[in-house]
């Protein structure tokens, strides 16, 4: 339906919306009608036909047009008529197919709000930057490759968002935006940052996730103002340290390649809710992550830490990740049993907390000198077969026979280059639990893994995959999959019928759909990551999956729910898409 609508007052016509319904299968509208340019201009029918209007009755005569909303049409281009409409405040042009704007637009001079999103640009007009008192401008989801020059002249910009463009630098000039407070660069192919930003003075949200980061200018560590910055998904290898960040309450910086985290870049988080460091490298937490004693939630999940300091059991987090790590400390079941029961057991050591536990986790990733390429420490000790990061494209035989008579509850063939499952793998079938065959090359699952009928938790990670065998269902006590970073272009159906599931990470795929009834029948799921996938759309009945305790959708091409709503948790989302089932 194409809606034309004015929004009519005592003092006249303020707001024109000519906006398509979507999803009605109603038209659109292709160009814009001549009569809304010439609102403004032209006397109304009814003025000609009816001669009695009184002074306060003859509206057209006495407010301007100040908001025009002509999105979710197809319309290609404007016209230079927009010169006729020069009182607007709001123009919202989102979800069109325009390549470009009209240079008129520079004459639109009280211009507030400019929405240009989801459209097809290029470049935009360098006569944009004349918009003096343009206060938001949204950008998102164009083809724009650079920003116009002269662009730091919209000194009144608070808001700004060019996520989902081609751009591969932001120019120095940039740092003149001085009343900038949200800045979001994110899915762009940025491979630095300007150190001149710190000039923000007012700047309180960064995004740049999605890029291709390797470093972060020291500078920007020095921003007084901030207060929620993302960095996910670029190729980080360290942090800085954030020596003036007192403000910073949210830092995401998952899906990095981070290999250190050290005191001296935690102590000056003094104000930090939100600690991000899923799917990185780190082999360890520092005790000094004691010192953020605001943080709420941590996010420690698919990296290679071993153990955790006992002193992060003081700590009042209301959720701590740790899936998908190597941890040798903590028993699977209490880890399983989430974050209140980890913190307690953790509480419960710190009297035996000291050098000892450093030494012992040292000691147990040794690899004895007798023994290089098996791993025999880890068989009699801690039970697990480890033939990890070799960059082998078969586990040797050896390896299966160096494990004798000994139990092994823990596999760890993760960081090779194999392109099947070792069919000895079922030799273990009796006792092995856990299985991490991360970071390899395997297109497809096959038998000899669905026979590991004890298995509880399964690492698939960075693989090839696209689908599951259905005797995977044979896996019945299953707790934890991580799926990540493969080609699934929907949820395995196979998964729905593994009602032991408690956590299942499918992030970073291309997974276009879940079916929410059938998720529903797994009262055991609490934590479903969908997190960059290809969802365009949320059932609402997914609401109705009560137990989930965390649900991640961010990085979707969904419209709604909105980024305000996923912000404020699993609560809130499962809320939000209840109230909008259909009745």
């Amino acid at each position: 339906m194409v809606e034309l609508c004015a929004s009519c007052t005592s003092l006249g016509v303020d707001i024109i919306s000519v906006e398509s319904i979507p999803d009605n299968g109603i038209a659109v509208l292709y160009s814009m009608p001549q009569c809304v340019w010439r609102i403004n201009v032209d006397i109304p029918e009814e003025a000609n036909q009816n001669l009695s209007f009184g002074a306060t009755e003859r509206w057209w005569e006495q407010t301007d047009l100040t908001k025009l909303i002509i999105s979710n049409n197809k319309l290609q281009s404007l016209t230079d008529d927009l010169r006729l409409l020069p009182a607007l405040t709001v123009l919202d042009i989102h979800d069109n197919q325009l390549t470009s704007l009209p240079s008129a637009i520079r004459e639109l001079a009280n211009l507030q709000k400019l929405n240009i999103s989801h459209n097809k640009l290029k470049i935009l007009p360098e006569e944009i930057t004349n918009l003096r008192n343009l206060k938001c401008l949204y950008l998102q989801h164009n083809e724009l490759i650079c920003i116009s020059e002269g662009f730091e002249q919209l000194s009144s910009l608070e808001d700004l968002d060019l996520s989902n463009n081609r751009l591969t630098t932001v120019p120095a000039s940039f740092s003149s935006l001085s009343s900038l407070v949200r800045l979001n660069l994110s899915s762009n192919q940025l491979k630095s940052l300007p150190a001149e930003i710190n000039r923000m003075k007012r700047l309180k949200h960064l995004d740049c996730n999605s890029n291709l980061l390797e470093t972060i200018p020291p500078e920007l560590a020095a921003m007084e103002s901030l207060e929620l910055l993302y960095l996910r998904r670029n190729k980080l290898r360290f942090l800085p340290e954030f020596p003036s960040c007192s403000l910073l309450k949210e830092l995401h910086v998952g899906e990095n390649q981070i290999e250190m985290l050290e005191a001296e870049h935690l102590k000056h988080l003094n104000s930090i809710l939100v600690l991000d460091l899923r799917d990185n490298k780190l082999k360890s937490v520092p005790d000094e992550i004691i010192l953020l004693h605001s943080l709420e939630r941590l996010d420690l999940s698919n990296n290679d830490i071993s153990s955790l300091p006992y002193s992060l059991g003081n700590l009042h987090l209301k959720f701590l990740a740790l899936e998908g790590n190597p941890l040798r400390t903590i028993r699977r079941e209490i880890i399983n049993k989430g974050t209140q029961e980890v913190l307690k057991y953790l509480q419960s050591k710190i009297k035996d907390d000291g050098p000892s536990q450093r030494d012992s986790a040292t000691e147990t990733a040794m690899t004895l000198p007798s023994e290089s390429r098996v791993n025999i420490h880890a068989i009699i000790t801690l039970k697990m077969l480890d033939y990890s990061d070799k960059q082998a494209t078969l586990i040797p035989d050896e390896v299966f026979d160096a494990v004798k008579s000994n139990i092994i509850t823990s596999v760890n063939f993760s960081k090779n280059q194999i392109c099947e499952i070792p069919k000895r793998m079922v030799e273990l079938k009796e006792t092995v639990s856990d299985v991490n065959l991360s970071f390899n090359k395997l297109s497809s699952i096959s038998l000899e893994l669905c026979m590991l009928q004890k298995l509880t938790f399964l690492d698939l990670r960075n693989n090839f995959l696209n689908s599951l065998p259905e005797e995977m269902e044979l896996l019945v006590r299953l707790q934890t999959i991580n799926l990540s970073f493969n080609r699934f272009k929907m949820l395995p159906e196979v998964l729905y019928r593994i009602f032991t599931l408690e956590t299942i990470l499918i992030s970073n795929n291309q997974v276009g759909s879940v079916d929410p009834q059938k998720m529903k029948m797994m009262e055991n799921l609490t934590t479903l990551d969908l997190q960059n996938n290809d969802l365009l759309q949320i059932p609402p009945e997914l609401g109705n999956c009560v137990n989930l305790r965390t649900l991640l959708l961010d990085g979707n091409p969904f419209r709604v729910p909105r980024a305000a709503i996923l912000m404020k948790g699993t609560a809130a989302i499962l809320e939000y898409l209840r109230d909008r089932i259909p009745t």
